[in-house]
């Protein structure tokens, strides 16, 4: 395949500073570098490629809309097309970089002490330490308020018992920051590799997401000491406020993986002929498969730089990032499916990228926060109704 050049039918690049144009390619020469050409073998093996985290702290991704602490200090536009970039070469690359940044760093950038932020930002901003976030458990993902781990005060400490499952970057993790129900309510806690009585194991078998690491979390009277709660990390609601920034990144990282896949079926249409001897993009039912996409996809732009310069300004909320990632991953896997069905049998192939997004991009669907959740939180914005309650 001719390498990328960029998805813009309504020139939306017009509306990015030159900083951010430059920010982008940075990222997108990135990954036609050096993602790209490991990602058949990383899916293949189910192998997350660690040697990049290096590159990428180098490059400034980790915790790049973040200030201070090494953090390259970016806006909430230049941020969203780095996750663009990144998702384009795979969704576990993207993840890994959400994670780390929004999960793990703004946690403790926003919720953390003086001494925390010393102790984890530099490390963890130049992939020195990776941490994980610890929220989801076996039968608690879409209500995160029935957890069952618990945090009980002991002496000058914490003794956390429980689990959490289908944590990104668990077993590679040094530091993991787990949310616990207390006597006082929830409260976050970071949790250090080797601490005794905390353990982690990968999950395997996975059809979906395997160029990333996926893991379970248990903690068996684990002990931590006081210095280990985050200080404003009370409450549901800010792991919530994490979740926002992570879902944030994704509906832009998705249009990332819509974009490769409208452009490997474009390009592979004018080159597969059939029928006559004609290429298959000559034909009228092809053409529409392509004009949905490519409207989806500028559609997905749009509201995507929308909601980051909302952001930018302080003014988006929660319920508009749910609209961002409930919309532009729909759309993303929706064009997957139709670049599968344009490239015939090779869709299956990982010659071609297709169905490697595809399976990856049903994990994202589902991940922080499902479809179905999303249309909820919207559905309460609109009506003033909580039906998920």
């Amino acid at each position: 395949m001719p390498p990328f050049r960029g998805v813009d039918f309504l020139s939306v690049d017009s509306q990015f500073s030159e900083d951010e144009l430059l920010v982008r390619q940075t990222a997108r020469q990135f990954v036609d570098e050096r993602v790209i050409p490991l990602m058949r073998d990383s899916f293949r093996e189910g192998r997350f490629p660690s040697e990049l985290i290096g590159e990428m702290a180098r490059l400034g991704f980790l915790g790049a809309n973040l200030e201070g602490y090494g953090c390259a200090g970016m806006s909430s536009v230049e941020y969203g097309l780095i996750m663009q970039e990144l998702e384009r070469g795979d969704s576990g690359i993207r993840s890994f970089v959400s994670v780390q940044g929004a999960l793990v760093m703004y946690p403790i950038l926003t919720f953390g002490s003086e001494e925390q932020k010393q102790r984890w930002l530099p490390s963890l901003q130049s992939g020195k330490a990776v941490g994980c976030f610890g929220l989801t458990e076996p039968g608690f993902g879409s209500n995160p308020a029935g957890m069952r781990t618990t945090a009980k005060p002991d002496g000058g400490g914490w003794i956390l018992n429980g689990e959490k499952s289908w944590i990104t970057n668990g077993t590679m993790a040094d530091v993991a920051v787990v949310w616990a129900r207390t006597p006082e309510g929830i409260q976050g806690f970071l949790v250090e590799k080797g601490t005794p009585g905390y353990t982690s194991s990968d999950i395997h078998g996975k059809w979906s997401m395997r160029a990333s690491v996926t893991s379970s979390l248990a903690f068996a009277d684990c002990r931590i000491p006081e210095a280990s709660a985050l200080p404003g990390a009370k409450g549901l609601r800010a792991a919530l406020m994490c979740l926002t920034q992570a879902r944030y990144g994704i509906g832009w990282g998705v249009l990332g993986a819509a974009m490769d896949c409208f452009e490997t079926a474009r390009q592979y249409s004018l080159v597969r002929k059939q029928f006559d001897d004609r290429p298959i993009a000559s034909h009228q039912l092809v053409q529409e498969k392509l004009a949905w996409m490519i409207t989806e996809i500028s559609k997905g732009q749009l509201l995507a730089l929308h909601v980051g310069r909302l952001k930018d300004r302080g003014r988006a909320d929660h319920a508009h990032v749910s609209m961002l990632k409930r919309n532009n991953v729909a759309m993303a896997l929706e064009c997957a499916r139709l670049s599968r069905d344009l490239l015939g049998a090779n869709g299956i192939t990982d010659e071609y990228p297709v169905m490697r997004h595809l399976c990856n991009l049903e994990t994202v669907k589902t991940y922080e926060g499902t479809d179905h959740i999303h249309a909820l939180v919207i559905g309460e914005r609109v009506t003033g109704v909580a039906a998920y309650r």
